[in-house]
């Protein structure tokens, strides 16, 4: 069955939750390795998801001629 696609928030959480069993030290071998495995992915997709929203920030705020353009945070024209 394929895996449900999660946010950013919810890979984040759940990586949060296999972190604190791992540090725990009281799971059986075999599940720590899946716990960790499955950690290493929720991290890639974490990453992932952080890479992207990056770049969508930079094409953002990048002028036509793809100089950087600084525009503040909060959307109010900078003095």
């Amino acid at each position: 069955m394929p895996q449900k696609r999660r946010n950013f928030e919810e890979s984040a959480a759940r990586l949060e939750e296999v972190v604190r069993r791992l540090e725990q030290g009281d799971v059986p071998l075999e599940e720590a390795m899946a716990l960790f495995e499955e950690g290493t992915a929720l991290m890639k997709t974490c990453t992932t998801l952080l890479d992207r929203a990056e770049q969508k920030v930079h094409k953002l705020t990048a002028a036509p001629d793809g100089a950087p353009v600084e525009r503040p945070l909060d959307g109010e024209e900078a003095p």
